[in-house]
């Protein structure tokens, strides 16, 4: 006897075929190569042009590769500008800033999943309206609170008023709620307290997660404009986004677009290098909270 196969089951059984293979690149590579090239292009054209003498920049004859290659820009950039102490100020107000803003996501989203305390609904029902919230909006109270405290041109003026992560402390408290009670229950049995299980137990096995907020937090630290423009006025103070201001408004820098770019890649290297170090954490750490064990 013989079995007739189903047009749909014929069709099912070709997932190699051109059709298929058609919608793939379609639906698929092709967004994805044309969203990479216009978040690339951007960034290669400015490294390129910063090694770009003025005359190839401001030209009618196109150039894609410098001439002749040279690291003057830099140099210029760099002597316009403090620009050793925008890069130290940024090393301080990201090292400081992330780290606290990591640790208060930690002990907050712990104690919403851990801890039993009055309103924690509530509580977690206002972090996820602070996501929703644009950060311009508390700007002015901001500045109004820091400089009645005399935070102005202050490291701590610039990073007091950023401290809360809504982000953070929502991750985290998402991949906390599919932690094993088991571990923590067995953990309390053996009499371990609250700060015990959540450095020997909640830390280690949440690392993925916690590098995932620290390397957001990381990034938004650094390259924060807004605020660290607002607070600071003294060259002494300012960070990179802010020092590059300073390089644009600097005397004879209109024209002199390789100084602009060449400064634009100062500020740009140090988180590229951060994300690259950090990047492999990303998807584990976002995705470990929709997979339970």
């Amino acid at each position: 006897m013989s079995v007739k196969t189903s047009p749909v089951f014929q069709e099912r059984a070709r997932p190699l075929s051109w059709q298929n293979l058609g919608k793939t690149i379609a639906g698929g590579y092709v967004p994805l190569i044309l969203a990479t090239l216009v978040v690339f292009i951007p960034l290669l054209w400015m490294m390129l042009s910063s090694l770009k003498a003025p005359g190839e920049i401001v030209s009618t004859d196109l150039t894609i590769l410098p001439r002749n290659p040279n690291l003057q820009n830099y140099v210029e950039a760099t002597s316009t500008v403090p620009f050793v102490r925008f890069f130290l100020n940024s090393v301080i107000v990201t090292a400081i800033g992330s780290t606290l803003k990591c640790i208060l996501a930690v002990f907050t989203a712990y104690a919403l999943v851990f801890i039993r305390f009055p309103f924690k609904k509530a509580i977690f029902l206002l972090i996820l309206v602070a996501l929703m919230v644009p950060p311009q909006v508390s700007v002015l109270p901001n500045y109004v609170l820091i400089a009645s405290m005399g935070g102005l041109n202050t490291y701590w003026g610039i990073i007091l008023p950023g401290l809360g992560t809504a982000f953070g402390t929502f991750l985290l408290r998402q991949h906390f709620l599919t932690l094993p009670p088991a571990l923590l229950e067995s953990a309390e049995i053996d009499g371990a307290g609250h700060w015990r299980k959540l450095w020997k137990i909640v830390v280690p096995i949440s690392v993925p997660s916690i590098a995932t907020v620290a390397l957001v937090t990381i990034v938004s630290e650094w390259n924060e404009y807004i605020w660290p423009l607002i607070v600071t006025d003294h060259p002494e103070m300012m960070t990179l986004p802010v020092g590059l201001t300073q390089l644009v408004n600097s005397e004879g820098s209109t024209q002199n677009w390789g100084m602009l770019m060449a400064g634009a890649v100062i500020v740009l290297v140090p988180i590229l290098i951060i994300f690259a170090a950090l990047q492999r954490y990303i998807v584990s750490g976002l995705t470990q909270g929709s997979v339970t064990g």
